[in-house]
Parts: structure tokens; C-alpha cells; sequence
């Protein structure tokens, strides 16, 4: 498949950068647990939906204390608008216990801990590194997946394929921010059914935008 080169990548994170210089988690949380619920929340759901649910439940519950408290069936009225509720529901009050009974009711700090917990797998385990430790992992989540392998960024079909090449790739320096740079992008510019390729900073770099561009399409900035 094709690639973007070095320079061409250095160049889209500059871009990137250069428009939101400090990403920040469109989910709101007010603590490391508090995060921890909402990407718990957010599997198969988007980001308002859970934003929607958490506003009153962490006005109620900020530790896993306070979670166990509250109990399932407490916890159910507040997140019944989001999918799989339930399961979510079972696995945040598990989790809540292992983080009491395991780590001193703290948000451990490495994958393979925060991969122990009830509810989390790989990609939320380096959402929290990231947003909470400023790790450089890559969360590689629907839209990671589909548009990396189209801008040239990354190759693979899986997550943990794009993830492993994004790593490889994206130098050093970007990968604290680059998920959020891509992520962003992949919901509000690169759009699955509707991109907005003519309002893209890097169709003249993206593999997918310079064919587009060959075609007669307006250049983007």
C-alpha cells in the first residue's frame, strides 16, 4: 500500500498541530476514575451520548467508593441512554472493587494493570495513559482505523495493526497529541460517508486527497 514518507508525516503533524496545539478529551471526567468510567461508557457509543449521562452521575460519584455506594442498580438510571448499559454497568462496579482491593483505589498507571480491571481492553487502557499520564500510546479507535491507512500514515486492518504502525512512523516528538490530532479529524474532517476533503489542511499530503486533487477537486489549505 502507499505511504507518506517522513517528511510528509512531519509535515501533517505540523499541520495538525499547528491548528489545536493542545488536544484535549472531548469526553468530561473531573478525576483519573472519573475518566476511566467515561471511556468504560464510551465502547460503542459516542462521546456526547456519554458526555449527556456523566454531567449528573459525577456530580454524584467521583471515586469507586462512592461507586459501590451508589451499586448497579443505582448506576443504571444515569447511564440507561448509553448502548450495552447494562454489561457497562456490571464492569464499572467490578472495577470500581479491584481498584479498592488492587491499587488502593488509584487509577494504576501501565497497561498491563489498567488491562486487569473489569471492562477495560487495550484501547481504553492507552486512553487513560494518555489523557491522564501523557504517555505516548495510540488509542486506535473506529476512526483511527479507517482513515491512517487512507491519509498514508499507517498500514493494517486491525487495531492493533494501525496502532503498531503509527507508533513506528509518527516521530517521538507528536505522539502525545497525535491520537486526539487524528481522532478529531476522523470525526469532523474525514468523515466516514462525507468527507470534507476541500476544507482539509493535508489533502495536498493525504494519499487518498492528492487523488483527489489529480481529479479537479479544490486544494485544501
Amino acid at each position: 500500500m502507499n505511504l507518506l514518507n517522513k517528511n510528509q508525516i512531519v509535515k501533517v503533524m505540523e499541520r495538525l498541530k499547528a491548528q489545536n496545539p493542545s488536544p484535549k478529551s472531548e469526553l468530561e471526567y473531573v478525576n483519573p476514575y472519573t475518566l476511566l468510567v467515561a471511556v468504560v461508557l464510551s465502547a460503542q457509543a459516542t462521546d456526547k451520548s456519554v458526555n449527556l449521562a456523566t454531567r449528573e452521575l459525577f456530580k454524584v460519584v467521583d471515586s469507586p467508593e462512592k461507586m459501590l455506594a451508589l451499586g448497579e442498580a443505582g448506576l443504571i438510571p444515569y447511564i440507561k441512554s448509553i448502548g450495552l448499559y447494562k454489561n457497562k454497568a456490571a464492569n464499572i462496579i467490578k472495577l470500581s472493587q479491584q481498584l479498592i482491593d488492587d491499587f488502593e483505589s488509584q487509577v494504576p498507571d501501565t497497561r498491563e494493570k489498567l488491562m486487569t480491571l473489569r471492562g477495560v481492553g487495550r484501547k481504553t487502557a492507552n486512553v487513560v495513559l494518555n489523557v491522564i499520564f501523557h504517555q505516548p500510546t495510540m488509542p486506535v479507535d473506529t476512526h483511527l482505523l479507517r482513515i491512517c491507512p487512507k491519509i498514508g500514515l499507517a498500514e493494517g486492518t486491525t487495531p492493533e495493526q494501525v496502532e503498531e504502525s503509527l507508533l513506528k512512523r509518527i516521530p517521538p516528538q507528536y505522539l502525545e497529541h497525535a491520537h486526539h490530532w487524528l481522532l478529531l479529524h476522523g470525526r469532523y474532517v474525514c468523515t466516514a460517508r462525507n468527507p470534507k476533503c476541500n476544507e482539509c489542511i493535508i489533502n495536498d499530503i493525504c494519499i487518498s486527497g492528492s487523488l483527489s486533487l489529480s481529479k479537479g477537486h479544490t486544494k485544501g489549505v
